[in-house]
């Protein structure tokens, strides 16, 4: 309503949703990230509880086990699950991706086929939309998808898919026509089918207990029925789902950083140098007021562009890419300065400084690079202005 005043106060039930999972994440995360980082991978059983807190169909409709909440919502998850561990978060964002297409562009069968496992999480499902040779210009993909008289035979090569070899589903854009955008399909490739098989195990630099590899179809048939929604949509549903998917990586991108600068400061309140306590230098106290300004202003300009999104509006895809750009730059850096402010200790694992930064420095990157995203803004930026 026009002069109405403009709440930036989360609601009750907001501030709910976010003190379930930071209280969830500080209990059952926290306390094992180092060691799921040193195995490499997440206990499956995890899955299943996080599922009853309502997190595993996060966008899903209730008819299906969903818990229907908003974008909004959802970055409140993931900011504070990720205040635990962003490799944990980030997982658990890109199921909620799968669930989330499923939900807005799936047939009723295939809502009915997939999304009560979905939401329980019964069914840890994956992403794949990268290939090796098709990173940032996703329409270029090759993976094909020819048809048989059951379904569709899978041949192609998926990259840097998190939950290779380890998800129970994986959510595929493949070409099922004609080259460019129009000829890319989705389908539902469960684990196990034959001529699925995955690569060796990514050896990352961060997000080191989401297993990471290649996925690869050799003649892998899949029935007709897994085919979600239209064929020949596929990469419409995929860049449909990407404005969520940025916000939830800069939210991830968020909580990590917010869980550095509050170590930084509890370190700095104990750690001593030339007679007193660090926090009682000025110079470093100003760098701390940089790093709480910094995230303070990164957390308000996500939840503007979150709440765009959910209002569907005409801006919506610009002022996402924004914030992705501008949150997860942020929060590296102030990782990063979080480090630098702990000394040498800093760069020992057992502070979790060190971790924290080697984290969160791919959110820079996925879901579409920075890069990307200041190519979306420019070019938004230059439409608004009558020149394309």
């Amino acid at each position: 309503m026009e002069g109405a005043p403009v709440d930036f106060a989360l609601t009750e039930e907001q501030q709910a949703i976010f003190d379930m999972a930071r209280d969830f994440g500080a209990e059952h995360i926290a306390p094992h990230s180092r060691d799921w980082e040193r195995a490499g991978t997440i206990p499956k059983d995890l899955w299943p509880r996080i599922a009853q807190l309502g997190f595993g169909g996060l966008y899903v409709s209730d008819d299906f086990g969903g818990s229907g909440l908003t974008r909004l919502d959802a970055t409140l998850v993931f900011e504070a699950l990720a205040m635990a561990d962003p490799a944990v978060g980030a997982f658990l964002s890109i199921h909620n991706m799968c669930g989330g297409m499923i939900d807005k562009f799936g047939k009723p069968e295939d809502k009915a086929r997939w999304l009560p496992d979905l939401c329980s999480m019964e069914k840890v499902f994956s992403y794949c939309l990268t290939e090796p040779g098709s990173g940032s210009d996703a329409a270029a993909l090759r993976t094909r998808a020819q048809r048989t008289n059951e379904g569709w035979r899978l041949n192609g090569t998926k990259a840097f898919i998190s939950g290779g070899g380890y998800s129970d589903a994986y959510v595929c854009m493949v070409r099922t026509g004609e080259d460019g955008p129009k000829g890319i399909s989705t389908v539902v490739v469960e684990d196990g089918a034959a001529g699925l098989s995955f690569g060796a195990l990514e050896d990352k630099m961060g997000w080191r207990a989401q297993p990471t590899s290649e996925v690869q179809f050799d003649d892998c048939d899949v029935p007709a029925e897994n085919l979600i929604g239209e064929e020949g949509r596929g990469f419409s549903y995929a860049m449909a789902g990407l404005d969520g998917g940025r916000l939830n990586i800069a939210a991830s991108a968020l909580g990590g950083a917010q869980a550095a600068l509050d170590r930084t400061v509890a370190y700095m309140g104990e750690r001593k140098a030339f007679g007193k306590t660090l926090d009682q230098f000025q110079a470093l106290q100003f760098k701390l007021a940089e790093l709480e300004t910094a995230l303070q202003s990164a957390r308000v300009f996500l939840r503007q562009a979150a709440w765009k999104l959910d209002r569907k509006a005409l801006d919506a895809t610009k002022f996402c890419a924004m914030a992705k750009l501008y949150v997860t730059d942020r929060s590296f850096e102030v990782a990063n300065d979080c480090l630098q402010l702990h000394g040498g200790y800093g760069y020992l694992a057992d502070f979790g400084v060190e971790k924290i930064v080697r984290d969160l420095r791919v959110h820079q990157i996925l879901e579409g690079t920075n890069e990307i995203m200041r190519l979306i803004v420019s070019r938004a930026l230059l439409a608004e202005r009558g020149q394309a």
